[in-house]
Order: structure tokens, then C-alpha cells, then sequence
């Protein structure tokens, strides 16, 4: 069998296990989010935090209660890092120093898992398992509290309140997220991957002394880490590493696993404002995004010219074999077009244009289908824009789910789709500007520049992965980073909330014949227009200077 059509097979497979899983998955989800009992184990939880589960929130509070669960997050996580020295299960390692344990703790706390370290000789146990695997369950709850938060918004009427946060983060945690980790780990620790609390142990000896390594709870965090779309992994080499992800089945699962909750969330979208086929709208062009990059990624590695890729059968460099090429491009464009950042293979190996199109699913906003709930609720603000788009051109006041599009609407959107750009372009730039930032890129030219590029949309957008040639761990691009980290993850919540207040309050429109209709395949269109024309007006000249270049001249 040929790698091109080994990947079709994958591709084929991968499509047929997210439809069968969308609307059974898109169902629960939506009964979760709209059931009225409490289990008793959130019961528990409620009194133990003092939250009054049955209070209805206004955005403000709802906002105040995200900021503050965060602000509690970051502080603990920090600590925990900063005491690392004196906890038992440290394997020996020393606290993780103040740049970077601050870094660390915005990026777990943020969804994006950005690691300037070295994960089996920098965390022990107890920081991996208590600190980290916990905040990949509740910052991927965070995300689908927040987008469930903006379907009740369109979904209500004369009423500003968008339910309780409190209850939406435990429900995620414990209804959707912890059930599906559990049999995921189980199947991941079946086909091979690592899960124990060894210490480090001494492999066999080689030139300059004997290597080491260290087991861990693998498995487990491993399934949370792609079902949550976080992406950190336990080893430096993430999911390239055979005790990560040591066969071609277990690399297709954890795609399957990245794709699985934004993919099924539309469905929930529909189904809780009323009308499933507007849910099919958003999937459908979450799903043109998607395998129109898988196709443009295998396209790109697999025909670039050159004595080795001719003889290798594709762009090998920097892919692990056992995957190939296939497999390696599918993973990219899934962990990249979601706020995930896992990487099986190092992106920046790929081609000039192969890398170019890692960096531009997330320039897109992750949206395609994006991180848990974050995709949706992106997806969701670029659909106001294009009915805002398709009412200008009709000369009418534009609508969506009966909901007015207005001068606030459009402001909210508006401030939302630039808070990210802005971030990315000007701490690019200002790593460029200054005199040490640029030592840190390994490569000189148009690759140097799309290393710095990576970085912070990678930071901004909330993914975590990296062009492998760039030395992240400096005081500079660790405090930046991190600040690009928290105000690319909270500043759109923000305008997001707002923005589901404002329509929460609104008296619905009826429909009438000049009405859009948004569930059909020409608002589908329209919608996907408008997410490639407003990414590309706003990073094409930044394309253009780095990956584009590269491409070119290569």
C-alpha cells in the first residue's frame, strides 16, 4: 500500500468515527448543558466551593466568576511549581525558577500548554498529576462554559441572564470530560502507552554516560490532554514520543480525540437554540476549513520537489516514520486548527508552505473546529460577522436566531476578532525590535522570522506548539508569552460574554421573506468567505515576510 493512499484510508477512518460519534456526543452535550438536577457529587463540590448552583448569572457575574476561578488557578499552579523542591514525588528535581513556573502556570491555566521546558526533567509527579493534568480538565470546562454561555444568549429573549458558571464548569468536568478520559486512558494504556509512577531509571550505556528516563501517569494525561484540546505532554518530544503515542492507532485516536468534543458541540448549538440544522451550518463550515487544510497539508509534504522527499516518498524530515507523512500532516492541521498544540512530528521541519498552513490554522482564530468551546464561540462571532456582511449587501438590518445585529453587536464582534492580531503582530515585533529577543531563533532569514511568528500566535491563540528551532526558555519570551497567553484567552471572553448579554436581552425578530435564511449552504458560504478574508487582510503581509518567502524560494 502507498503513503498517499495509506493517509486516505486514515483520513476515510477518522471521518466516519467523528460522524458517528457527532450526534450522540452532540446530544449528551446538550443535555448536560440543559439538564435541571444535580448529581450528588456536585452537590458536594457546590458546598464545598459556596456556590449557589440554581442562581442565575448576568454576564458580569458570569465573567467575575471566570476571572477569578482562573486567578485562583494560576496562583496555586505557580506555587505548586515554585514548591516543587520539597514535595515528595519530585524525582529529585529542583522548583521550576520564577519566569518559568509563572509561564507555565498561565499556559496550563489558559488551555494553550505552551512548555519552554523539558517535562521528564523539570516536573515530578506531583506537579504533572495534581497540577497540570488537573488544569487540563477545568481550563477545557472553562471554554465550554463560556460558549454555552453565548448559545443561551441567542437562545433567550428579554432576559440578560445566562445560567450559573459554577454549574456549567462542574458538569463539564464531571459529565463529559472526566467519563470520556477514563476510557480513553483505557484504550491508550491497551495499545501500549505508559501509565505508572516510576522513578528514573538508567537505559543501557552510550557515548557520554548512560541515558535516563522516568515513567508517569502517561495514559492519563495523554487522553485529557487532546479530548481537552490542551496539548501539553508529559515528555519534551510530546506526541512524537513512543510513550505517548508509540503506534500508527494510537496516533489516529488521539486525532480523534482532539477533533471529537468541537466537531459534536455544533449539534449542542443546535439543539439548545431550537433548530439542529442551524448547528449543521456551523459543522458544515467548520468541516470546509478542516478538509480543505488536510487536503492542502498532504498536498504540500507529499509533492515537494527534492532528491530526498523524491526517494522518502514525501517531506520525512522531522516526522516519525511509524506515522509517516500522512499522519504526521494530519496531526498538524488538527492540533492547529484547534487550540490542542500537541504535535506528533516538528513543524518546523515541514515545508516552507506546510508550516505556513500550521501557522495559518491558527491564524484563522482556531475556529475550524477550534479548542473545546473556544471553536464554537469563534465560530459563532465570525458567523454575526457574516450576517452582518450578507445584511449590508441586501441593504437590511442584519439577523441571526431572530436576534437584531446592531452598532453594539457589531462593536463586541469587532473588538473581539482584533484583540488576538494585535497581540501576535506587535510582541512579534517587538522580539524582532530589540537587540537579544532574535539571538533565541536558530535560523537565520525568512525561518527565523516565522519561529517568532509561531510563538506568539501560538501563544495568542491559545494552541502551545512551536517551531522546535526556537529557544523560548528566556526570561523575554517567557513573560511575554505569558502575557499573550492571558490576554489571548480572557480579553475575548470578555467581549465574547458581553456580547451574550446583549442578545440574552433582546425581544426576538420574527422571520420574514427578506429574512437570511443562516441554515442553509449559501450563509455555510458566506461564513467560510468571511473567515478567510478577514485572517487574510489582517496576516497575509506577516505570511508573505516568513513562510510564503521560504516557500518561494525553496
Amino acid at each position: 500500500m502507498g503513503p498517499v493512499l495509506a493517509g486516505v484510508l486514515q483520513l476515510l477512518a477518522l471521518t466516519g468515527a467523528l460522524a458517528l460519534a457527532h450526534i450522540p456526543l452532540g446530544n449528551h452535550l446538550a443535555r448536560v448543558y440543559s439538564a435541571g438536577r444535580h448529581w450528588r457529587v456536585e452537590r458536594w463540590i457546590y458546598r464545598a466551593i459556596g456556590a449557589d448552583p440554581d442562581a442565575e448569572m448576568r454576564w458580569p457575574a458570569y465573567l467575575r466568576g471566570v476571572l477569578a476561578f482562573s486567578a485562583v488557578g494560576v496562583l496555586f499552579l505557580y506555587l505548586l511549581q515554585r514548591l516543587q523542591g520539597v514535595l515528595p514525588g519530585s524525582l529529585g528535581f529542583a522548583s521550576v525558577p520564577p519566569a518559568q513556573a509563572f509561564n507555565t502556570a498561565v499556559s496550563f491555566v489558559t488551555n494553550t500548554n505552551w512548555q519552554s521546558y523539558y517535562g521528564e526533567q523539570t516536573m515530578g509527579h506531583v506537579v504533572q498529576t495534581a497540577g497540570l493534568a488537573v488544569q487540563n480538565f477545568v481550563s477545557a470546562a472553562v471554554g465550554m462554559a463560556v460558549a454555552v454561555a453565548l448559545v443561551r444568549g441567542f437562545a433567550r429573549s428579554r432576559s440578560g441572564e445566562l445560567g450559573n458558571f459554577w454549574t456549567d464548569l462542574v458538569r463539564g468536568v464531571t459529565r463529559v470530560l472526566v467519563p470520556l478520559a477514563a476510557v480513553a486512558a483505557i484504550v491508550l494504556v491497551a495499545r501500549g502507552v505508559v501509565q505508572n509512577f516510576a522513578g528514573i531509571h538508567e537505559v543501557g550505556q552510550f557515548t557520554g554516560g548512560a541515558q535516563q528516563w522516568n515513567g508517569g501517569a502517561v495514559a492519563s494525561q495523554e487522553a485529557i490532554k487532546e479530548l481537552g484540546t490542551n496539548g501539553g505532554g508529559y515528555f519534551n518530544a510530546n506526541s512524537a514520543h513512543p510513550f505517548e503515542n508509540p503506534t500508527p492507532f494510537t496516533n489516529l485516536f488521539q486525532i480523534f480525540l482532539i477533533l471529537v468534543i468541537p466537531f459534536s458541540l455544533p449539534r449542542a448549538f443546535g439543539l439548545l437554540v431550537g433548530s439542529v440544522r442551524q448547528g449543521y451550518a456551523i459543522l458544515a463550515a467548520m468541516a470546509v476549513v478542516w478538509a480543505g487544510f488536510v487536503a492542502l497539508m498532504m498536498w504540500t509534504e507529499f509533492a515537494h520537489h527534492g532528491p530526498a522527499p523524491e526517494a522518502a516518498g514525501g517531506a520525512l524530515e522531522g516526522k516519525e516514520v511509524r506515522f509517516g507523512v500522512a499522519g504526521s500532516s494530519l496531526f498538524a492541521v488538527s492540533t492547529t486548527l484547534t487550540s490542542t498544540g500537541a504535535v506528533d512530528s516538528f513543524h518546523s521541519s515541514f515545508t516552507g508552505l506546510g508550516g505556513g498552513l500550521a501557522l495559518l490554522g491558527m491564524m484563522l482564530g482556531e475556529i475550524a473546529p477550534g479548542g473545546v468551546g473556544s471553536g464554537l464561540y469563534g465560530m459563532l462571532v465570525m458567523a454575526v460577522v457574516a450576517v452582518f456582511l450578507a445584511g449590508l449587501m441586501v441593504g437590511r438590518t442584519p439577523e441571526y436566531l431572530g436576534k437584531k445585529i446592531g452598532p453594539r453587536e457589531i462593536k463586541l464582534t469587532a473588538v473581539h476578532i482584533l484583540i488576538t492580531p494585535a497581540l501576535v503582530l506587535v510582541c512579534t515585533a517587538l522580539s524582532l525590535a530589540l537587540p537579544t529577543p532574535p539571538h533565541s531563533a536558530l535560523n537565520p532569514g525568512a525561518h527565523g522570522f516565522s519561529e517568532v511568528l509561531y510563538a506568539f500566535t501560538s501563544a495568542a491563540n491559545n494552541n502551545g506548539s512551536a517551531f522546535a528551532g526556537l529557544n523560548a526558555n528566556t526570561d523575554w519570551f517567557n513573560t511575554v508569552t505569558g502575557l499573550a497567553m492571558l490576554l489571548g484567552r480572557f480579553l475575548p471572553m470578555v467581549f465574547v460574554l458581553a456580547l451574550a448579554g446583549s442578545l440574552g436581552a433582546q425581544r426576538p425578530v420574527p422571520a420574514t421573506a427578506g429574512t437570511l435564511r443562516t441554515e442553509r449552504p449559501l450563509f455555510t458560504g458566506v461564513l467560510v468567505g468571511a473567515v478567510l478574508i478577514v485572517t487574510g487582510l489582517t496576516f497575509f503581509p506577516a505570511l508573505a515576510l516568513g513562510p510564503l518567502a521560504e516557500g518561494l524560494a525553496g
